[in-house]
């Protein structure tokens, strides 16, 4: 679906002291320095509306948060929200996530959160894929040694494949349900998406995956 444009979105951002619309360059390797604090960084791709991240930061006030996403006319609503909890720990950036090693340097986040991504079923766009081995690459080149990807998703197919993609990319699977719901974990906190559509009877299907070889010049990149 086509989101309307929302001219006033952008400019409400630029306005806020937590979202950063400018310069993301420059903060890579000095995400301390902006939250002014040694914390772990945890980093959401795809933050949508922003219930997620809003309620980890709350609940989390000793860690940092990071909520990415492309639209503006998205991103700003997950702004009011994370102004409505009145936590201060969490940055939001409207960017391209095909381009996320370019803004944080080398162990600089701790873990990855990707919550019903796009599963792009068709061959020739797999590699769209936020768990595909080509993003995987990117995310190995800032997550730490041991750091972990928690990720939720609707779609079986994407979910099975992206064990694949896991392992050929050093990571390990810590945990995976086709129920997470009716599961022993119990850190899960719903997107809007997830409580929407739970309650019409999907399941959600979750991977806790952990990197045990980064990229370095010793390793090779996964196909």
């Amino acid at each position: 679906m086509r989101l309307r444009k929302k001219h006033w979105a952008f400019p409400e951002m630029e306005k806020s002291p937590l979202a950063i619309t400018d310069n993301l360059e420059k903060l890579q390797g000095h995400w301390r320095e902006e939250f002014a604090n040694h914390n772990p960084i945890h980093l959401e791709l795809g933050c949508g509306r922003g219930g997620f991240i809003s309620q980890k930061a709350l609940e989390n006030p000793n860690i940092n948060y990071i909520g990415v996403d492309l639209k503006n006319e998205v991103l700003v609503y997950a702004l009011r929200k994370v102004v409505k909890a009145e936590v201060h720990n969490v940055r939001l950036i409207p960017m391209k996530i095909e381009n996320i090693d370019q803004v944080f340097a080398k162990d600089e986040v701790d873990k990855i959160y990707i919550n019903f991504c796009n599963p792009w079923p068709k061959e020739r766009h797999k590699k769209r894929r936020l768990t595909h081995s080509r993003f995987l690459n990117n995310y190995r080149h800032f997550l730490k040694q041991n750091g972990e990807i928690w990720f939720k998703t609707d779609d079986v197919g994407l979910f099975e494949e992206s064990f694949e993609y896991f392992k050929e990319c050093g990571f390990t699977i810590e945990f995976s349900t086709y129920d997470l719901h009716h599961s022993e974990f119990r850190e899960n906190i719903m997107t809007e998406y997830e409580e929407k559509f739970t309650s019409l009877g999907m399941n959600t299907h979750f991977i806790r995956a952990r990197l045990l070889i980064p990229l370095n010049e010793d390793t090779k990149k996964c196909d």
